[in-house]
């Protein structure tokens, strides 16, 4: 099954995702946009784990995030991967927390390291993909949207961890969470 690790979000921040995702869509530039309510930061992306492995990424993690803490974070600017000329991905960027969501990157690459999954060859960039862009169609209206955008939330917490399912269908991914680890107090 298709797993990855991630940091939800709450529906009051998804809400405002929402927000800032319709003057972007009226560009009417050829993205796919990613629904609110699947928006995430990714830890770890697993891709395709065997049924029987499922127990061992799960422990893993456990042991990953093993004395981390709960964090504030908030989640400011908008920018392109892999740049604003270029743009592939559409991503809402990280303010405060960003080194705690590092940290817990790093541990749960390592221990997956261990049972067996490849290491991340980038860099690990905290992000919420909000679109992926299809085509260059209409992109410098919509660039310039990302490029002059003031986005920042109030600051939530971040109190645990989702090693989360996740099925592709045509009308989107669908996630389901295999295990939500608490962070410790």
């Amino acid at each position: 099954m298709r797993t990855f690790i991630a940091v939800e979000l709450p529906e009051n921040i998804k809400k405002q995702i929402e927000q800032l995702q319709a003057p972007l869509k009226r560009t009417d530039a050829f993205v796919s946009w990613v629904k609110p309510t699947n928006i995430h930061v990714t830890l770890k992306f697993l891709g395709e784990v065997p049924e029987e492995k499922t127990n061992e990424v799960l422990s893993a993690t456990q042991k990953a995030l093993e004395g981390s803490r709960k964090f504030t974070m908030d989640l400011k600017g908008m920018g392109a991967f892999p740049d604003i000329k270029r743009p592939k991905v559409i991503w809402i960027g990280t303010g405060s927390g960003q080194e705690n969501l590092s940290r817990m990157a790093e541990r749960i690459e390592e221990e997956m390291e261990k049972i067996g999954f490849p290491r991340e060859k980038r860099k690990f960039s905290p992000h919420f993909t909000i679109g992926r862009v299809k085509s260059l169609r209409n992109i410098e209206k919509l660039m310039e949207l990302v490029k002059s955008s003031d986005f920042q939330t109030e600051r939530i917490e971040v109190d645990e961890v989702v090693v989360m399912k996740s099925q592709l269908h045509p009308a989107g991914a669908i996630y389901t969470p295999l295990k939500k680890i608490p962070l410790t107090a």
